[in-house]
């Protein structure tokens, strides 16, 4: 995924302007060096905060959105926004001058009126925020803009949703939900492959009890990234990807395969992360591709990388249950997200081949044909809706195209979301926390209560009908 917008060191230079750089800083980025668990016990409400589990907020025939970020994943999601009953593009932001009028004829092209566009510094984001007729900022920026990206757009009275993962440190964990908490406004964390067509036909067997209780599941970000990293003209704006390999080691994708497994196994709302363990191998595939690359005496190969090649980090939950999750983006090896769930009746996979086996033959895989006759039969309602519209717009597939259609539904009808700002800073946690427990040789992090209790009070997510 790629996105345009400051880099960090400028971004930490200047970030002081705007209330939507409050808790970001240098020491909360390196906060998983300390070995300490900071901010793991529940943080107490002010009197100005209140629960938003579960929040509904006034229905909108129109959602009138600004786009901040126009790189890759930023402009994807202007054309697709476009193909969404009910959307008017009214900004679009970026530091580059040329994305911004690219994005406005994308809009004019289609029919609609030119969006304002704001390309007038690193700050101008906070200027689209401030905009009356915008009811949903959408950002596509670096990691470390999305928690003040979110921040601000709420205290502004926006409704956020911003890309994965919502934060980096606890501090901006907790940040997003206190000021979600005081302005009562959404938070989504923009976690499309919660929206994919396996993970969701798994949810919707989950429920319907194919699987039994699920004890166990298995998820990953496995994905050879080695090249978008070094490619200065076509990858990463600022190198920010890379850069943040240089300084951080544990898991920082964790939330593309978490995300759907947390809903199916009701982490949030019936259960959730109590602690977990963490640990890398040593960083070898940076190393070495730079010097097949670029050469031994290159700066690329010269340069120290903290980011372990492999991290595993395994999350047991109050209940009991146990979720491992990896990230590696430096293998040369096949994607895989894994998505494995484990019951007492039976299991799923997704990699490398969809696979299903039940009882009351659990010792082999059901076959291709009967697989996909179980998918078809528990097809999810929402895939079934849009699968057509979603197949032809595309995004991954159209896992993007649901993700979009489903948040926009949810607002103009003043429905609850799938993913709410308790979802986005608990899967993004594990960001901070697993860097501190590989930094500890695998010593056992807990995992902080962002609901404060109300996970207890929740049922998992349903079934959308």
């Amino acid at each position: 995924m790629n996105y345009d917008l400051p880099s960090r060191r400028n971004f930490l230079k200047t970030a002081a302007l705007g209330a939507a750089a409050v808790g970001l800083g240098l020491r909360g980025l390196t906060a998983g060096r300390s070995g300490q668990n900071m901010l793991s016990a529940p943080v107490p409400r002010s009197q100005d905060q209140k629960s938003v589990m579960g929040l509904t907020c006034e229905p909108m025939e129109k959602v009138r959105i600004g786009v901040i970020g126009l790189g890759m994943r930023g402009m994807e999601a202007v054309e697709r926004l476009l193909y969404v009953e009910g959307v008017e593009i009214r900004a679009v932001c970026d530091v580059l001058p040329e994305r911004v009028a690219q994005a406005q004829k994308i809009v004019t092209d289609r029919g609609n009126p030119q969006p304002e566009g704001f390309a007038a510094g690193e700050n101008d984001w906070m200027n689209l925020c401030r905009r009356e007729d915008i009811d949903l900022v959408y950002a596509c920026t670096p990691w470390e803009l999305h928690t003040p990206n979110a921040v601000y757009a709420m205290e502004q009275g926006k409704h956020a949703a911003v890309e994965v993962p919502a934060a980096l440190t606890l501090n901006q964990c907790w940040e997003l939900v206190n000021t979600a908490e005081k302005t009562r406004r959404h938070c989504m964390m923009l976690e499309n492959c919660c929206y994919d067509f396996f993970e969701l036909a798994t949810l919707n067997m989950a429920r319907q009890g194919i699987f039994g209780e699920i004890m166990h599941a298995e998820c990953a970000y496995i994905h050879d990234l080695r090249w978008l990293k070094f490619d200065r003209e076509h990858g990463y704006y600022d190198m920010w990807r890379l850069k943040y390999s240089m300084a951080h080691t544990g898991n920082p994708y964790p939330t593309h395969g978490l995300g759907p497994i947390a809903q199916i196994m009701g982490i949030n709302r019936g259960d959730r992360m109590e602690y977990l363990t963490s640990t890398s191998t040593s960083q070898v595939g940076l190393s070495q591709y730079a010097v097949n690359t670029f050469g031994k005496d290159s700066p690329e190969a010269r340069q120290q990388y903290e980011l372990g090649d492999m991290n595993t980090t395994l999350v047991k939950t109050l209940r009991g249950k146990t979720i491992m999750i990896q990230h590696d983006t430096t293998s040369p090896r096949p994607y895989s997200r894994i998505h494995l769930i484990s019951g007492t009746l039976g299991i799923a996979q997704k990699w490398p081949d969809q696979q299903i086996a039940l009882e009351p033959d659990p010792h082999h895989w059901l076959s291709k044909e009967k697989t996909d006759q179980l998918l078809q039969q528990y097809e999810h309602p929402l895939a079934k809706k849009v699968r057509e519209k979603a197949k032809e717009v595309g995004g991954h597939g159209g896992m993007d195209f649901i993700m979009d259609w489903r948040l926009i539904h949810c607002l103009r009808r003043g429905l609850p979301l799938d993913q709410d700002v308790y979802d986005a800073a608990a899967w993004s946690s594990i960001v901070e926390l697993s860097e501190t427990s590989v930094r500890n040789k695998g010593q056992h992090v807990e995992v902080p209560d962002f609901t404060r209790g109300e996970w207890e009070k929740h049922t998992p997510l349903g079934i959308v009908e």
